[in-house]
């Protein structure tokens, strides 16, 4: 129930915009970036980390109050938060990559290794300007470093399955960076009916990207 909160799509609604019909449809906070700019992409992103924190902190507690394992319990939650920012109830089962959710769970369940994640999301994004590619190679640093430090194997399983649904989610980004048509950050859509023609501002022609036709999306 938790994960399922649509934040990016409240939002977006606040400021007159449905972000489904915008970019690429997520509603995650890189479309909302490309949308509303970076003060919501900014809102939206803590938001949505903070589903996947308190998903893993509520199932902790939940089974240390069932007397049931730890460990297992917070990996439990994080997955649930995860799975329904990616497919949300509330939006007939259409949501985001994961990214942000995923990431907050990691925060409470693998803290090392998301500083990990972080770092390599970071600099993939500074070099590249792709947002896509950093996520997904920050994710799988997450996973990789799981497996090599000393966890239990709830946590491991958490990173691996979390990690492969990340990269399963991004397999339209995966393909355009293959064929060099992925678009970076810093790049704008324009809200249905904006009249917008120009992605760049120079009105050269390129267009700005219309609703529906998103691309180099993660969140």
């Amino acid at each position: 129930m938790l994960g399922s909160l649509p934040f990016g799509v409240w939002v977006a609604r606040s400021r007159g915009v449905d972000i489904q019909r915008v970019g690429s449809g997520n509603t995650g906070a890189t479309n909302v970036l490309r949308a509303l700019g970076t003060e919501a992409a900014v809102f939206v992103l803590l938001l949505d980390a903070a589903k996947g924190f308190l998903g893993a902190a509520l199932g902790h507690w939940a089974a240390g109050a069932l007397g049931g394992g730890l460990a297992l319990g917070a990996v439990v939650g994080g997955l649930a938060a995860f799975s329904g920012h990616n497919w949300s109830f509330l939006l007939g089962f259409k949501g985001g990559r994961g990214v942000a959710t995923g990431a907050g769970a990691a925060l409470f369940i693998l803290p090392f290794e998301m500083a990990l994640g972080v770092t390599t999301v970071v600099v993939v994004v500074f070099l590249t300007r792709y947002v896509s590619l950093g996520s997904i190679l920050g994710a799988a640093v997450v996973a990789i470093a799981a497996l090599l430090r000393p966890h239990g194997w709830e946590s491991r399983v958490f990173a691996v399955l979390a990690t492969t649904m990340i990269i399963y989610r991004h397999r339209p980004n995966i393909a355009r960076l293959r064929n060099g048509t992925e678009s970076r950050i810093g790049e704008r859509v324009a809200p249905p009916g904006s009249g917008s023609g120009d992605r760049d501002g120079s009105g050269g022609g390129r267009g700005t990207r219309a609703a529906g036709a998103g691309r180099g999306e993660s969140g």
